[in-house]
């Protein structure tokens, strides 16, 4: 690979953290890129509908981040399709060094926006049926269960929101929930109590599919009872949806910061991590709520903070 190119700050992810920070930082004058490793925007861009990010109601996930991405990008701002590989901190010098692809970065601050991935149930035949009757995006795959039931597995808020966009095409839509109640928002709950689709199945798990090619047998267990039973259906008729919260992208940042008991980055209210001139916004970094609006002011702190720390306040 070619020598590094000398920056002031790396900033690694394009979605809404990455793409605000990009933003605050080319306000400074900073001389920022921002790596993007699949596409900009990470998941919101599987989103298709948005109504709670102030200002722009009713937008689709992909519409609303590449509004984001050309603001920056119009302002001078650098992104760039380039997936990061490595990040290294020399002590002696307080300099990192970023490796994507394709080029190398030597920065003086980094701006970690990774994200976060979806996480697995565990269940048996999770992994040998997944993109073959399971799925983790109901965004991205509704669309093939039109007429066909379907199960979510999950009782928070992602798996709520996504069952009701659900019951666009689908025949059914079963939530499987391991406890007794959702984790959901009142209003989810009501709606989801309301539509004449929709059952909630409290206090059961999946435990197992089984089938040819494609899935035909659910073992179900009654956490209440302890009990397992099964439920058989025609193969290609049903679908699961495993929508159980995300797991952070924190590998490049392994032994660099401190993670709490979920995995998450801790930072402190400024993004800074216990590392002189590492910062993390976004999903990746532990905090109460994770929305666009929240990615995107994380991000807007980051930058704020990783300039300061390289001496170029923001103003104004």
């Amino acid at each position: 690979m070619a020598q590094s190119t000398v920056k002031d700050l790396v900033i690694v992810g394009g979605g809404p953290a990455g793409l605000t920070a990009a933003l605050y930082a080319q306000r400074s004058l900073l001389d920022a890129v921002t790596l993007e490793r699949e596409a900009f925007g990470g998941q919101v861009i599987l989103t298709s509908e948005i109504d709670n990010y102030p200002g722009v109601p009713h937008a689709d996930g992909f519409s609303l981040v590449d509004a984001m991405r050309s603001q920056a990008a119009d302002l001078g701002a650098e992104v760039v399709m380039d997936p990061v590989e490595s990040l290294e901190r020399d002590p002696a010098t307080g300099r990192f060094t970023v490796r994507a692809a394709s080029a190398s970065y030597d920065a003086a601050a980094v701006i970690v926006a990774a994200g976060a991935q979806p996480r697995h149930a565990g269940f048996i035949g999770e992994d040998r049926f997944a993109g073959h009757g399971v799925s983790y995006c109901a965004t991205c795959d509704g669309m093939f269960y039109r007429g066909k039931q379907v199960f979510v597995v999950g009782g928070g808020n992602s798996a709520a929101e996504e069952a009701l966009f659900l019951t666009r095409f689908a025949s059914k839509v079963t939530l499987l929930v391991r406890k007794d109640h959702l984790r959901a928002q009142a209003a989810l709950v009501e709606e989801l109590e309301r539509h004449e689709k929709v059952e909630v199945r409290l206090l059961t798990s999946l435990v197992a599919l089984d089938g040819g090619e494609l899935p035909t047998t659910l073992t179900l267990r009654d956490n209440g009872t302890g009990e397992t039973y099964e439920e058989a259906y025609d193969e290609g008729s049903f679908g699961v949806f495993v929508l159980v919260g995300r797991v952070p992208e924190t590998g490049l940042v392994d032994g660099l910061v401190e993670l709490d008991e979920a995995g998450y980055v801790v930072t402190d209210d400024r993004m800074a991590t216990g590392t002189p001139g590492l910062f993390v916004a976004g999903d990746v970094r532990a905090k109460p709520l994770r929305q666009i609006v929240t990615a995107a002011a994380d991000g807007a702190i980051a930058a704020t903070s990783a300039a300061a720390y390289l001496g170029r306040p923001i103003e104004g």
